[in-house]
C-alpha cells in the first residue's frame, strides 16, 4: 500500500503530527501507518515562530532522521521556505519523504495563488511520486468558500494530490468543498471523525494540537508536584529508553 492509497480507505486517514524523534516514535508504536511533522511544533521547539521560514534547517534535520522509520513520513514545509518554485522543488526532493504539506501563506499573509500553483507544479515535476498536499489558508484569514474553492482548484490543476483547508470549517462549507474538489480533502479534527468522513473528508491531521497539549501537560505535571498532588502516570522511563535504543540501532 502506498501513502496515496491511505487516503482512499474506508475511513479518513488520521495523520498525527510529530515535532521530534520521541513523539514520532510514540506515534509509530501506537500503530499509525503515516506520520507528519508539525511546522509549529518543530519551529517552536527551536524558538521560532510559525510561518516565518525560520525552521527550514530544523525541518530538514528532523525529517532526515524520521525517514528511517518503517512508516510513511510527510513533512510540513510551510510555504517551501522560498518564493522561488525551483528552490522549493529542490528542497522537497532532498527530503526523501512520501509527502509534503505546502501552504499558500507566509508571515501571516496569503500569497498570490499563481505563485503557489507554480511551487506545486515545480515540486511535482521534480519529484512526481511525492504526495503534495496543497494547504489553502483562506479560512485562517476570514475568506469564504468561493475563494477557497478557487485556490484549491487552481492547485489541483497544477498537480496537487490533496488539498488541506485548516481552520474551523463548517459542515456546509466542507460538504461543498469535498463535492467540488476532485482530490482528497484534508481538515483538522473540528468534528468527530465519523462525521468528517460523512462530509467527505479523506484525511484528518492533528496539526500542532499534540505539541500544544504536550506543553500543557508538562506544565500540569510540574504544577501537581508543586501543589502536593500526585504526579500523573506516564510511559515508564525504561520503555521510552528502549524505543530510542531500537531507533538508534
Amino acid at each position: 500500500m502506498s501513502f496515496r492509497d491511505l487516503h482512499y480507505g474506508e475511513r479518513p486517514l488520521v495523520l498525527p503530527n510529530a515535532w521530534d524523534v520521541g513523539s514520532a516514535l510514540a506515534f509509530l508504536e501506537a500503530g499509525y501507518p503515516a506520520i507528519g511533522t508539525t511546522s509549529f511544533g518543530v519551529g517552536a521547539s527551536a524558538g521560532h515562530t510559525d510561518g516565518s521560514r525560520s525552521a527550514r534547517a530544523e525541518t530538514r534535520a528532523l525529517v532526515a532522521r524520521l525517514v528511517a522509520l518503517p512508516c510513511f513520513i510527510t513533512a510540513d514545509v510551510e510555504d517551501g521556505y522560498s518564493d522561488d518554485p525551483a528552490e522549493v522543488a529542490d528542497y522537497v526532493a532532498g527530503l526523501g519523504v512520501a509527502g509534503v504539506n505546502l501552504e499558500d501563506s507566509t508571515a501571516g499573509m496569503l500569497v498570490d495563488p499563481r505563485v503557489h500553483a507554480a511551487k506545486v507544479a515545480a515540486v511535482k515535476e521534480r519529484d512526481p511520486d511525492v504526495f503534495v498536499n496543497a494547504r489553502v489558508d483562506t479560512y485562517w484569514f476570514g475568506q469564504d468558500i468561493p475563494a477557497t474553492l478557487e485556490r484549491a482548484l487552481s492547485y489541483v490543476d497544477a498537480g496537487a494530490d490533496g488539498v488541506f483547508v485548516p481552520g474551523a470549517i463548517g459542515r456546509d462549507a466542507l460538504r461543498e468543498l469535498t463535492r467540488a474538489v476532485p482530490v482528497p480533502v484534508n481538515v483538522l479534527p473540528v468534528l468527530p471523525l465519523d462525521e468528517l468522513a460523512g462530509l467527505g473528508a479523506r484525511r484528518v491531521s492533528t496539526g500542532s494540537l499534540p505539541y500544544r497539549a504536550a506543553i500543557d501537560t508538562a506544565v500540569a505535571v510540574a504544577a501537581a508536584i508543586r501543589d502536593g498532588r500526585p504526579a500523573p502516570a506516564a510511559t515508564p522511563y525504561p520503555d521510552m529508553q528502549a524505543r530510542l535504543a531500537r531507533f538508534g540501532s
